[in-house]
């Protein structure tokens, strides 16, 4: 009798910078353990620092991201301009046969299509699981940038949900500056959401400490989701 060879499953990470993310990928592995091989990729794989603040730099009023690059260095981009791209990598991955795909940013991304896989979008899942776990208390959310504060809002209205922002950027990371996001929050928040897949498990310790409050990191709470899925 011949041997029935099993093929893991694998389960596609498209970040909104460039892949690997040597960051944000073991915290998903931790939790995905040996069920799967994670696959990722990238947006903006293969472009150069000084294309992407050319071409993709965001303008007056445009809905603004940032991520991080394999150099270790961080970009800003404006959504209009980079979410062809995205497109293109998720595109990419359904053509080798990837049946659910991870979507590695927190942002809103109206009109990203597959064809046969499941797009899994945080933006989808993570409001109504922070309204759910914070109820009635007050929610203090973390974001990396400061133009991120207004447009990120409306994420949140349509939860009942009216955060109290602070910042603190995830790629040039100080814990000075964690610490002082912390002292503008742990006074008006009850829970604390770091509302970008880019933080650490470090960070949210600085931010855990440094509030005395309980700390969501967004990208082990969809890891654990995700995991549930497989």
């Amino acid at each position: 009798m011949g041997e029935t060879v099993v093929s893991m499953k694998r389960l596609g990470m498209i970040t909104i910078g460039q892949a690997p993310r040597s960051d944000v990928a073991p915290i998903v592995s931790k939790y995905i353990e040996d069920r799967a091989e994670l696959v990722q990729a990238g947006a903006l794989d293969g472009l150069s620092k000084a294309y992407i603040e050319g071409q993709l730099y965001p303008g007056e009023g445009d809905y603004v991201l940032t991520s991080r690059l394999t150099t270790g260095e961080s970009v800003v981009m404006a959504r209009h301009k980079m979410q062809p791209l995205l497109q293109s990598k998720i595109d990419h991955l359904e053509e080798q046969g990837i049946e659910q795909i991870l979507l590695l940013c927190t942002g809103v991304f109206p009109g990203l299509v597959t064809r046969t896989a499941y797009l899994i979008e945080p933006d989808h899942i993570i409001p109504p699981a922070i309204k759910a776990m914070v109820g009635g208390r007050r929610l203090g959310v973390l974001v990396p940038l400061a133009e991120q504060t207004e447009t990120l809002r409306a994420k949140y209205e349509p939860h009942g949900l009216d955060p109290v922002f602070a910042v603190a950027s995830p790629y040039n990371k100080s814990e000075s500056e964690y610490r002082q996001a912390a002292e503008e929050l742990k006074r008006q928040a009850d829970l604390v959401l770091m509302d970008c897949m880019g933080y650490t498990e470090e960070a949210r310790s600085w931010m855990a400490e440094a509030t005395g409050l309980p700390v969501v990191l967004s990208n082990s709470l969809m890891a654990k989701l995700v995991s549930e899925m497989i």
